[in-house]
């Protein structure tokens, strides 16, 4: 990047980030997604009854980029209208990755009260979830009522291992701002339950009985099912200072098991993850599991002396991948293969759509901050200029259903996810290092800044002081 694209490229994202705020301000507001082809709000069922989704998500990131009068209109409308007094069938995992993490963070970076009252306030609503006999929480809960239950889908009612091993960043800040050691508890006695229960081949397969903490089925995933729970180890060891030993010892050893059983190369020389079901490969990666080439990189350097070049090498070669995957429109497949001759390449019709998902961006921030090889800007600034080309519409960003053809049909949904995700990493990519720096900070997986706990400080004056 010259010294004019180190200035643009932010700006230029801050201005993508700017139109998709503006246009879900004015044709959604307070829902939870902007529909832009039909210039309408999205309520969905994922959140019980919760609104305001993309309010949640962009906060930080509107806080970040300096959108001053924007993040005022956010806090405003927090202030005025999130109402967490509500009904229906909620997911525990996206309320805590995404409300819960949201309020978190606008917290930390901003020191309102407000937000920490609001956190805290929802935080005591998922508790209910955990009142099952081996303390693995359920899928869906009522927020209103405390009733919790198992997805419909999940098989002999099952917990899903990404969705219950992906609260411990946010429970562990729920006890240090509440006070209640109640939150550390819950996600601590999953972690022992894990450790205690016999792992095949020392994977984690997708599927866990609450009621008898068995697994249910031997389907493993670093895509989606699986994929937050490996990530949230390693950045639960780097968000306590590095003294969660435990945390760190059960990562290490799942990647070694990961590799052992998952990692292949494929006839072209490509790295990637499979999918394991019951001992046969299956030989597919989703776009969700293309977080892990972050993931490995943020964790090279606390893995055994001997192996640390080896887990960057692998983490490059992971993105690369992903990136490979990235063809013609330059954005990507939610799943691509690698048999009969495929190359990291969708063969089925159901898995050609992209809904502005942001794994691989993840992967090119985290590199770049890693190593400094200017291809990660170069990749990012292609993916940037997909996105307006491809899925930029007159009212917003939407997700496309085909990326292998370039005239493109919109599925008419800008996710939350976009706002806080996609578009944060892309600004991050092209900012400094000591924006948001990685010995300061730990991104939940909705890109949600949470500050790592010093032992030696108040952590609440220590996060308020270093942060912009």
């Amino acid at each position: 990047m010259t010294q004019i694209d180190r200035f643009v490229c932010p700006l230029f994202m801050l201005q993508m980030m700017k139109f998709a705020w503006d246009n879900y301000k004015r044709y959604a507001w307070g829902k939870n997604e902007l529909r832009p082809l039909t210039r309408n709000g999205h309520i969905g069922n994922m959140f019980g009854g919760l609104r305001g989704a993309s309010i949640i998500d962009s906060l930080d990131t509107l806080y970040v980029m300096g959108l001053m009068d924007e993040y005022n209109e956010a806090k405003e409308w927090v202030q005025t209208s999130l109402d967490l007094n509500s009904n229906g069938e909620a997911s525990l995992f996206e309320v805590n990755i995404r409300y819960v993490g949201g309020l978190l963070s606008a917290y930390y970076l901003t020191g309102e009260e407000l937000f920490k009252n609001k956190v805290v306030e929802l935080g005591e609503k998922l508790l209910p979830a955990f009142n099952t006999p081996t303390g693995i929480p359920r899928g869906v809960i009522n927020l209103g009522s405390g009733t919790s239950w198992s997805w419909g889908w999940a098989s002999a009612g099952s917990s899903i291992l990404a969705e219950f091993g992906t609260l411990h960043l946010e429970f562990v800040h729920l006890t240090q701002l509440s006070n209640n050691p109640i939150y550390t508890e819950k996600v601590m006695n999953i972690r022992k339950l894990l450790n205690k229960i016999e792992k095949p081949h020392g994977l984690y397969p997708n599927f866990l009985s609450p009621v008898s903490g068995n697994w249910v089925q031997h389907h493993v995933s670093i895509g989606g099912l699986g994929d937050s729970f490996y990530e949230y180890l390693i950045k639960s060891y780097l968000m306590s200072d590095k003294t969660d030993e435990d945390a760190k010892t059960t990562y290490y050893n799942a990647l070694e098991a990961i590799e052992a059983n998952l990692v292949q190369k494929s006839p072209g020389g490509l790295t990637y993850m499979a999918e394991w079901r019951g001992g046969i490969l299956d030989h597919k990666m989703g776009h969700l599991a293309c977080f892990s080439g972050g993931m490995i990189g943020i964790g090279a350097d606390d893995g055994a002396p001997e192996k640390r070049q080896h887990y960057l090498d692998l983490a490059a070669e992971i993105t690369h991948t992903c990136h490979e995957s990235y063809t013609p429109t330059k954005l990507g497949p939610e799943a691509f293969r690698f048999d009969s001759g495929a190359e990291a390449t969708a063969t089925r019709l159901s898995d050609r759509y992209y809904i502005l998902r942001p794994e691989v961006i993840e992967s090119y921030m985290y590199m770049w901050r890693l190593t400094h090889d200017p291809k990660y800007r170069e990749w990012g600034w292609e993916a940037v200029e997909a996105l307006e080309q491809h899925c930029r519409v007159d009212s917003g960003f939407s997700g496309i259903r085909d990326v292998y053809t370039t005239t493109v049909s919109h599925d008419n949904m800008q996710q939350s996810f976009f706002l806080s995700e996609t578009l944060k990493y892309l600004y991050l990519l092209f900012s400094d290092d000591d924006l948001l720096p990685l010995e300061d900070w730990v991104f939940n997986t909705e890109a949600h800044p949470l500050p790592i706990i010093r032992t030696n400080c108040l952590q609440n004056e220590a996060t308020q002081d270093k942060t912009l």
